[in-house]
């Protein structure tokens, strides 16, 4: 059951951002300059593709914020219950 649970809350975050960037339009990632330029430009594709460079340019950052929360969320569940690693080892 706890399992379910560990499963269930990552799930959920993802779908509330999901959720947040389709019901949002304003939640493109652009700056009121890049905004006011490109909406001068009758170009759709110009358009398109300057938003969805924007938003592969903010993925390394949010892996890179992410990871240091993994990594110091392992490092913190290993000082807490240092056996559990001798016990995974002897059920296998």
């Amino acid at each position: 059951m706890d399992q379910v649970v560990k499963l269930r809350l990552p799930f959920l975050w993802v779908i509330v951002v999901l959720a947040m960037l389709v019901l949002c339009p304003d939640a493109l990632a652009q700056c009121a300059m890049c905004r006011a330029s490109l909406a001068g430009s009758n170009n759709a594709l110009l358009i398109r593709n300057f938003n969805i460079g924007v938003l592969v340019l903010l993925v390394p950052p949010v892996a890179m914020f992410c990871s240091i929360f993994v990594v110091l969320r392992r490092y913190k569940l290993r000082e807490e219950d240092p056996d559990q690693d001798g016990q995974e080892e002897e059920q296998r």
